[in-house]
């Protein structure tokens, strides 16, 4: 019961909200507070604040929680080695991922996986690289999905070349080009995919010098794209998020070589589960969430 009251906690913070937790943990709202109640009574310091806008940590809390985190962490260790000794008849795969390989890659993968071992479950972190590679480093998530080069400490597996796109309204005066000219992004609105750290296409604005007239910035592909369909504008978006989408744009290649590389990092293959390193065979079916497997 007592890791239970740690994982409420941790969850709490996670989600800043104690109706978050208990829905990501099958507690009652009620069942949350109890046990972080009973957590500050057993203590005696204060570890949340609880206002009409949600929870935040408290000082003690804050100085406690990278302790309680590591215990949580530890116990999925111990629950990963009780899976593996079971022979994957049950489990937790957590994965660090960004919207377009959850929309496009994970749904052929997980579905192949599942065919074989029905009883594992999943738990995806949706975030920026920065937010993955700092999951994965701190044992937050066992894998993720990231730009790669990433960072020294991390084992990565490359899987494929994903090629950046200038998309534009129907409507635009470029939009019967062969291939974008990379010095016409001046000459537009732009909107720029980006958060925390640098974006897809910062490393191209400097290689060639260009300086783009940003005027929206946000980590929403779909944002974007409905901003460039109502003719706000122009941006640069992965090829990945740009298939089976809902809107009138036209997207064209650079005349420039422009492309992102997309890989799975973890901090060590051989130190991670038996379900994790099943789940890396399974990348080969990243490409098939439409297909009758």
């Amino acid at each position: 019961m007592q890791i239970q009251k740690y994982l409420a906690f941790v969850k709490a913070v996670e989600f800043k909200s104690f109706t978050k937790a208990a829905k990501s943990l099958n507690y009652s709202q009620s069942g949350i507070s109890r046990m972080i109640h009973d957590l500050e009574k057993e203590w005696h310091v204060s570890l949340l604040e609880r206002s009409r806008s949600g929870v935040r940590l408290t000082s003690d809390g804050l100085k406690l929680l990278p302790y309680i985190q590591k215990i949580c962490d530890e116990y999925h260790h111990l629950q990963t080695q009780i899976d593996d000794l079971n022979g994957l008849q049950a489990g937790l795969i957590r994965i660090g991922t960004f919207s377009s390989v959850a929309t496009h890659w994970l749904p052929g993968i997980i579905k192949k996986f599942q065919q074989n071992y029905p009883n594992i479950d999943y738990e995806l972190l949706l975030g920026d690289y920065t937010e993955i590679e700092n999951w994965i480093l701190e044992g937050r998530v066992d894998c993720g999905f990231l730009r790669l080069p990433t960072h020294p400490d991390l084992e990565s597996i490359f899987l494929e070349k994903d090629a950046l796109r200038v998309v534009m309204p129907t409507d635009h005066p470029l939009a019967g080009c062969t291939r974008f000219p990379i010095k016409s992004l001046c000459d537009f609105p732009f909107m720029l995919l980006e958060k925390g750290g640098r974006a897809d296409v910062s490393e191209i604005f400097d290689r060639y010098g260009v300086s783009p007239q940003i005027h929206f910035t946000t980590w929403d592909d779909y944002a974007i794209m409905s901003m460039v369909e109502s003719g706000l504008g122009i941006s640069i978006l992965p090829e990945l998020i740009l298939q089976r989408i809902p809107y009138q744009i036209v997207t064209k290649e650079l005349d420039v070589p422009a492309y992102r590389k997309i890989g799975l990092a973890l901090r060590r293959k051989k130190s991670a589960s038996r379900s994790v390193n099943c789940f890396l065979e399974y990348l080969q079916y990243r490409n098939s969430a439409g297909a009758d497997l």
